[in-house]
């Protein structure tokens, strides 16, 4: 029998990734301590799914400094206290077959929200007074009922740019064996590629070479602070879904430039950027982005984006429309989706959960 697509296995670099049923990175708004530092919460939740079969687990969105982070509630790695909270849960998540990975962030003038869970319901920026602070960004502009951002100067730029390599060494130390840059969902570096957000005149403003530079300057200083060994890939939003914004072209020239220095494969999301957008969501809406950058560009790339059977999964990777895919709501509702799948589409996998050996999969 021929083994489905979805569960052969990716190998990139020294690192061979047992399948193609990926987790990405979801934020949980639970370092509870306001100090970035993971919880019991995150121990459970992470391993729960590091039990589930996926090939690859991507740690939510993790600030690579305090004014980084999305809310106050969000993950950090800028000091040796977080690290060692994460290395915990990176050696069981390795100890069941799953390569741990991370996400590396800063959230630009999306950053100091309220937590996405807990505040009933509010949202925009929090004040100054309220535990909140400054934010960042390419040019003074605001997201939609949020402050306005501080256009950065280039001094703040290079320290966001240390600050990134910094955090990247921190999460091979911590046991992560894959770094996600994210380069979405309209934070900073986004807010930096597209011309919507960046008004900037000087060398990281106007042509797409100028508007990629901080990605590109913090790329080529996270592969040399990290060597030859670890897997980095790029999240990026392929589309602003807004004429004159961001779009899948920019994307897949950008996608060649990041090969060059060092990325091994992009992770295609969109929007985030403007509020407005018009977004046409449906199963799969993403995956055409993902099939356009695979077929404009030359890296592997994932896709994401409801995506919620395994038969959906499968038909994507096996069509060549993706190297893989990133289950994220379906994975928290069944956190076990891809050992379900794996027994719905009859794949011959060697793992599994012996402690629930008397509880498995029925086959349709």
């Amino acid at each position: 029998m021929t083994q489905p697509a979805l569960f052969t296995p990716f190998t990139v670099r020294n690192l061979t990734i047992r399948n193609r049923v990926w987790v990405p990175p979801m934020c949980m708004y639970s370092a509870l301590g306001k100090d970035g530092i993971p919880t019991s919460f995150h121990t459970a939740h992470y391993g729960a799914m590091a039990l589930g079969g996926a090939g690859l687990i991507i740690v939510e969105a993790t600030a690579v400094n305090p004014e980084g982070r999305i809310s106050f509630h969000d993950l950090g790695i800028w000091n040796d206290e977080q690290v060692a909270a994460f290395k915990p849960i990176t050696a069981f998540m390795s100890a069941q077959g799953v390569a741990p990975g991370i996400q590396l962030a800063h959230a630009g003038r999306k950053a100091s929200t309220y937590p996405g869970w807990g505040y009933d319901g509010i949202d925009g920026t929090v004040p100054v007074e309220e535990g909140g602070w400054q934010t960042l960004g390419p040019s003074a502009n605001a997201f939609t009922g949020y402050a306005q951002a501080h256009a950065m100067s280039e001094e703040q730029i290079g320290q966001v740019v240390a600050d990134f390599a910094a955090s990247a060494r921190r999460a091979v130390e911590a046991g992560f064996k894959v770094l996600e840059i994210h380069a979405a969902h309209g934070y900073l570096i986004h807010e930096f590629l597209s011309p919507l957000t960046n008004e900037r005149s000087d060398d990281f403003g106007g042509p797409l070479k100028n508007r990629a530079r901080l990605l590109l300057d913090i790329v080529r200083a996270v592969r040399a602070e990290i060597g030859e060994e670890p897997v980095l890939f790029v999240r990026f939003s392929a589309t602003d879904w807004v004429e004159g914004g961001w779009n899948e072209e920019e994307t897949s020239i950008v996608t060649d430039w990041v090969k060059d220095l060092g990325v091994d494969a992009v992770d295609i999301s969109t929007g985030g950027l403007i509020a407005e957008a018009k977004i046409s969501t449906g199963p799969g809406y993403q995956v055409p982005m993902a099939h356009y950058v695979k077929e404009h560009a030359h890296l592997p790339v994932a896709a994401v984006g409801m995506i919620t059977t395994a038969q959906q999964a499968n038909e994507i990777v096996e069509s060549g429309r993706a190297d893989a895919v990133l289950i994220g709501k379906e994975t928290l509702r069944d956190p076990h989706f891809a050992l379900r799948a794996a027994t719905e589409l009859g794949a011959e996998i060697d793992y599994g959960i012996p402690q629930y050996q008397w509880a498995p999969f029925p086959r349709s």
